[in-house]
């Protein structure tokens, strides 16, 4: 009994992936062109994680919570930002492509962001928390 639940459960869980589309850039259907959105956004998201991997690796625990908060801010902005932007086509076939490109240009600049502070060198006047540049 407990093989034929584990089984069902595995069969439950791989479902999905079965199901999933690859994005075919050949093909100009809205709902292609929503696919190969959201596979946009989902390689945009995978790289903005290994920043923010990389940069948690850097810290020290008292920066790391600090980053924790603001990244989890971040992503309530980012979400947020894309539906306002996006409202406009809300109910419509092009939505979805809509709310990933969103997704993915500001997941894109976060990373670069993130990068940016975790190759930042103290000295450098423009780093994120540095006043070495300040004429005040």
């Amino acid at each position: 009994m407990r093989r034929l639940f584990l089984s069902a459960c595995l069969v439950l869980l791989t479902a999905p992936a079965a199901f999933a589309e690859d994005c075919d850039r050949s093909d100009d259907s809205q709902s292609m062109m929503n696919i190969c959105a959201d596979a946009d956004f989902q390689a945009a998201d995978a790289k903005l994680n290994a920043a923010y991997k990389n940069i948690v690796s850097r810290n020290d625990q008292a920066s790391n919570k600090l980053l924790q908060t603001a990244q989890r801010a971040w992503i309530a902005f980012r979400d947020a930002e894309c539906a306002y932007s996006t409202a406009d086509s809300e109910g419509g076939s092009i939505h979805p492509m809509e709310v990933s490109q969103c997704l993915t240009k500001l997941s894109t600049e976060r990373t670069k962001q993130l990068t940016s502070d975790a190759n930042c060198k103290l000295s450098d006047p423009s780093c994120a928390g540095s006043d070495a540049g300040d004429d005040q």
